[in-house]
């Protein structure tokens, strides 16, 4: 199985098991090359094998309900099996009676994980005050969006709002990838994604309540849509979970290609409302 990995090529104890064994990893997949553990480098030996995803169990027909049933996504074939080269993202919120941390599964149309989206930063007082108020719009939050190996790809920040929101998106190391502006208020709700001061694409919500979205490039043409999914009566009225699908039309080029990935997260997140209804 090839996989996505930072893990560098080399020699590293057997994952299968075989004692005082090495097995070489190519840098995407184990091989079938083996070594004696003694006849290995003993810094390699030191090293612990490479995390690597586990075979997918099979498709899960929730969530191949939740794409072509509800998001009216058909069914498509296999992309390349990471956040930014599948053509459908499925982004599920972790269901909570209060929610005090945003947490999302991002998984491709099949139901096999790629990757998560955890909010990180808060202090013991921000989740307090969370617990006791709806405040989420007055604070700033901090999001990071993880590969399937828990490695951060993208960083998205949403200062605290007074009326419009604004989320930066950044590289893990700092360096900026552009924002997501919201441009209006009344009406159906609009976000500009801006690259250093200049527009590349916008978000535009087909209704005003804001469940769906088209996201256009500069020109004004379609690449990309969120639809949000029913997750029930029950967890609409009693829960904090938001489910949406991404599905990108085609494979785009940066920086607009991760402005698109964080939208699913940035919607939920700029929009979020402090109660709930079922209209």
């Amino acid at each position: 199985m090839t996989t996505q990995s930072n893990t560098p090529a080399g020699w590293y104890p057997d994952p299968h098991g075989a004692a005082q064994t090495l097995r070489y990893w190519d840098g995407a997949q184990w091989t079938e090359h083996t070594n004696p553990a003694q006849q290995a480098n003993p810094a390699q030996q030191a090293q612990a094998a490479p995390q690597i995803p586990q075979q997918p169990a099979g498709p899960d027909p929730r969530v191949q309900r939740q794409v072509q049933q509800q998001a009216g996504v058909a069914a498509g074939g296999p992309g390349g099996g990471s956040l930014f080269t599948e053509p459908v993202l499925v982004v599920n919120q972790k269901a909570k009676l209060i929610e005090l941390t945003n947490e999302y599964k991002v998984m491709d149309q099949h139901g096999n994980q790629l990757g998560s989206v955890v909010q990180v930063g808060q202090s013991a007082l921000k989740k307090a005050l969370r617990f006791v108020a709806s405040v989420d719009q007055f604070m700033t939050h901090k999001l990071e969006i993880r590969d399937a190996h828990g490695q951060p790809v993208l960083v998205l920040t949403r200062p605290a709002k007074f009326l419009k929101s604004r989320v930066v998106v950044q590289r893990p190391d700092g360096s900026p990838v552009g924002e997501i502006v919201q441009q209006n208020m009344i009406g159906k709700i609009n976000f500009a994604m801006n690259v250093n001061g200049q527009q590349v694409g916008a978000i535009k919500a087909e209704n005003w309540r804001a469940w769906n979205f088209a996201i256009v490039d500069h020109a004004e043409n379609e690449v990309a849509r969120i639809t949000k999914t029913w997750e029930g009566l029950a967890k609409t009225m009693f829960t904090t979970a938001d489910n949406y699908v991404l599905q990108i039309h085609y494979q785009l080029t940066e920086p607009l290609l991760s402005l698109v990935v964080a939208t699913a997260l940035t919607v939920d997140t700029a929009l979020k409302q402090d109660s709930r209804g079922l209209g």
